[in-house]
């Protein structure tokens, strides 16, 4: 029997080969991503402190009424539009932007295009 390697198990190693890379500061925190089946969540995290400043997903009570009737991509657009204006109070401008392991099309660019929108720069 053929042993198919697990997707995830994939996704996990290529996150923890660009996160040698990528690291969040005080100036310029991380834009993380993470996507299931149903959901995508976005947080912004500074690796310094070890502190997440804001985040924002799907399930966010504030987004729930502006999801509804919307598919995947529209959603996490919306997610990404969210966690901008969120970032833009805390005096966010800069990120560095981390895709998770997942490539970058469909809910992931979705997402960095809001986020673009609201005014962060990466």
């Amino acid at each position: 029997m053929i042993n198919k390697a697990n997707k995830n198990t994939q996704r996990k190693k290529r996150h923890l080969r660009v996160r040698k890379k990528i690291f969040g500061s005080s100036s310029t925190p991380r834009l993380c991503v993470y996507r299931s089946t149903s959901n995508i969540y976005a947080q912004i995290i500074d690796d310094e402190k070890g502190v997440t400043l804001c985040a924002a997903s799907t399930l966010s009570k504030e987004l729930a009424e502006t999801l509804k009737n919307k598919n995947k991509s529209e959603q996490a657009f919306a997610v990404g539009e969210f966690i901008g204006k969120l970032a833009n109070k805390k005096g966010i401008k800069n990120v560095v932007f981390d895709r998770g392991g997942y490539l970058y099309i469909g809910r992931v660019l979705q997402l960095a295009e809001g986020a673009r929108k609201a005014g962060l720069k990466f």
